[in-house]
């Protein structure tokens, strides 16, 4: 060939040389542009962080922490408790000779025998019901028991051995709302054998989408707790008691995790709200492609809350809802790799990235060498 083409083809492999970076077609950045990112000063640095034995216990003990038995376990429900607007019916017997309560109607008391069915009666706004001979009972705050107790105390020097029972008809103080994907939208009223969770979910029928895909949150006072369906379901703990005034509302939330890069499929995958580890998340990716794949550049892009965990330094970033850029990343070639990935979760919206191999991009130089020189070669054979 001569000289002035062997020039020209080593004059074009060393301009491919000088800009490879930014004129070959790539998937995304490398492993050393990840990498590189963290280096400080930079105040727009990423917080990159080895997925080790530590940190998979640290971030499972978070999630540990979410369950409602860790953070709802210690309330207690007042749900038998009366409140304003419930509807009370009470009941009055007298041992004969009855000489308080007769057979005659007065005050619109009916009697049978030596019992009298008082009309049901609403409690007013000063929680308080009103008991003929025994006047003004306070009702709000209070178990029947206690109601009933107080009844009898106040006519037991009139009435001949009285005996009460209340009875709440309508509950209007004492319920829970369900709302969102479920049979029905509804309040329940809390009472006894209807005051967990579950109860309250299976009495507003059930939820409408598939368990595996359904999230319960709960809203109590100003706080708002979440938890999949069939967390609550498999582990009995997170079945709490509910209080007056929450709101439990079913999400259809189908999470998904995002892979990209050099993997099998390159997609948006959904998994269940129970949750997967970055194994099960690999295998559903396909794995690592042989030929592509750069083994030791494995990430997972997540935005993690600033107190999530300890960081090696200050955040330089975090975004404007107080959520720091995190890149946790993993050496696929070290054996421990495969016990660490199972104790590795993946979140909701996170990123599975794994970088080209260096070799790679020396493939692709060749290539793109091989398409302009060949055609040179074949021109000057031609006109030699």
């Amino acid at each position: 060939m001569p000289p002035k083409y062997v020039r020209a083809v080593e004059c074009f492999a060393a301009i491919l040389l000088s800009s490879c970076t930014s004129i070959f077609p790539t998937i995304g950045p490398s492993r050393h542009d990840v990498e590189h990112a963290k280096r400080q000063p930079n105040p727009s640095a990423l917080e990159i962080i080895d997925i080790n034995d530590a940190l998979a216990r640290t971030l499972l003990a978070q999630r540990s922490q979410r369950l409602f038995s860790e953070t709802l376990a210690g309330s207690r429900s007042n749900s038998r408790a009366v409140g304003p607007g419930d509807v009370l019916a009470v009941w009055i017997w007298e041992a004969a000779p009855a000489t308080l309560f007769t057979t005659n109607t007065t005050l619109g008391v009916m009697s049978t025998s030596h019992a009298v069915t008082l009309p049901e009666q609403t409690v007013d706004d000063d929680g308080a019901i009103m008991v003929p001979f025994a006047g003004r009972i306070a009702a709000s705050g209070r178990t029947l028991e206690a109601i009933e107790q107080d009844i009898v105390q106040r006519l037991a020097k009139k009435a001949n051995q009285p005996e009460a029972l209340v009875l709440r008809t309508k509950n209007f103080s004492s319920n829970a709302t369900i709302v969102g994907e479920v049979g029905t939208n509804m309040r329940v009223p809390l009472q006894a054998g209807n005051e967990h969770l579950l109860d309250a979910i299976a009495a507003a029928g059930g939820v409408k989408q598939p368990v595996n895909k359904t999230t319960i949150q709960l809203t109590r006072a100003n706080s708002v707790y979440s938890l999949p369906l069939e967390t609550i379901i498999r582990d009995p703990r997170q079945n709490i008691e509910l209080m007056p005034g929450d709101v439990v509302t079913a999400l259809f939330q189908p999470y998904s995790f995002t892979a990209l890069g050099a993997t099998g499929r390159v997609d948006e995958i959904n998994f269940e709200t129970q949750g997967i580890t970055l194994a099960q998340a690999l295998a559903r990716a396909n794995g690592l492609i042989d030929a592509r794949s750069n083994a030791k550049g494995v990430f997972v892009f997540r935005l993690e809350p600033q107190d999530a965990l300890p960081w090696p330094h200050p955040p330089g970033y975090t975004t404007v809802q107080g959520l720091v850029p995190t890149v946790f990343r993993i050496d696929m070639t070290d054996p421990q790799s495969l016990f660490l990935i199972q104790d590795f979760w993946i979140e909701n919206r996170d990123i599975l990235y794994v970088s080209n191999a260096p070799i790679t991009e020396v493939q692709k130089f060749l290539n793109v060498l091989f398409s302009i020189a060949y055609p040179i070669f074949q021109a000057g054979e031609i006109f030699r």
